[in-house]
């Protein structure tokens, strides 16, 4: 399913991090970042929703609005419950609605907004996610204090928090369109590797994409993809070529750019639903904003893990959704 929009913009963004992120190649476009894992607070999950609250902070400092004048927060997180999220809502005061799309939340959230602004059902929405490693690996697999061995095609999650800013004001830049993804399954269950989950629900979405918006592949500067990692991403470009006979250009995954991996020691790259919005956020928004890049396609991908369901040993279901950005 695929949306187009008229006038819905993208005016400004916030990125906060921990420590890894703060130490890889894109340290200096972040907003602010932490040099350890609790953030001042007691757990790692009272930790993941400071990221919330201050990445919101951040982003109504730079758009010069307080939080009364915000029509509506959506926020994803990886959390059970969407507990980071939920906390940060309940703390801020800002009509929410509380999405999962697991790693694919920040482009299921940009959506969700860009429509109701296109529709006018509200005048601004904030668009935020988080994630955060130590909580993450506590519930998804152990707490890193068990120190467990993983294989190196696993990836790493990463601690941040990031906010997008929607209206119809023509600032920033332009939301073209929007492709809501089809959960897919290929069987998969290790839970460590997550670039074979997520890489054929990337290609899935891809491909729709540019059959609804009758697009090529090179109409886009950058084509980015969340979660996949260095492995994933191979798989991907193999996965369009072979299903799809689409050679995947002007490509890249957020997941192999967020950290040096070679000096890192990350496994595979990142994950998390802070990892596209914090490459995208930083990296892409900065070469948007000098001309180098006027149209981006971001594919936010994610697992939709269930330890549960893991344990029950059935396979990890995917999602990919995707969103358009272009130069005003």
């Amino acid at each position: 399913m695929t949306n187009k929009y008229d006038n819905v913009f993208l005016n400004d963004v916030s990125t906060v991090t921990g420590p890894y992120e703060a130490h890889g190649p894109f340290s200096k476009l972040f907003d602010k970042s932490y040099d350890e894992f609790y953030f001042n607070e007691k757990t790692f999950e009272q930790a993941e929703s400071k990221l919330i609250d201050e990445s919101v902070d951040i982003l109504l400092n730079k758009i010069k609005k307080t939080r009364f004048q915000i029509d509506l927060h959506i926020s994803g997180d990886l959390m059970n419950q969407l507990t980071s999220s939920n906390y940060a809502a309940s703390r801020l005061g800002i009509p929410y609605l509380g999405i999962y799309s697991a790693c694919a939340s920040s482009v299921e959230g940009l959506i969700i907004g860009a429509n109701m602004v296109e529709n006018k059902v509200c005048d601004n929405v904030i668009c935020s996610v988080s994630s955060h490693n130590n909580a993450a690996e506590k519930q998804f697999r152990y707490p890193v204090e068990y120190g467990g061995p993983k294989p190196c095609y696993t990836t790493f999650t990463v601690t941040g928090g990031t906010c997008a800013y929607l209206t119809r004001e023509k600032k920033g830049v332009r939301v073209d369109s929007s492709t809501i993804g089809t959960v897919v399954d290929m069987g998969v269950k290790d839970v460590f590797n997550m670039g074979a989950v997520m890489a054929p629900a990337a290609g899935d979405t891809i491909y729709k994409h540019l059959m609804n918006t009758k697009r090529e592949v090179g109409y886009y500067d950058l084509i980015l993809t969340g979660d996949l990692g260095i492995y994933g991403k191979k798989m991907l470009v193999e996965y369009m070529k072979t299903e799809y006979n689409i050679d995947l250009k002007n490509y890249d995954d957020a997941a192999s750019m967020i950290y040096d991996i070679d000096s890192q020691p990350v496994y595979a790259g990142g994950s998390g639903p802070a990892c596209l919005p914090l490459v995208a956020y930083s990296y892409v928004m900065e070469k948007m904003r000098k001309g180098e890049f006027t149209r981006v396609l971001l594919v936010a991908t994610g697992a939709l893990m269930s330890p549960t369901m893991v344990n029950q040993k059935l396979s990890i279901p995917s999602i990919a959704h995707a969103i358009s950005l272009e130069v005003i």
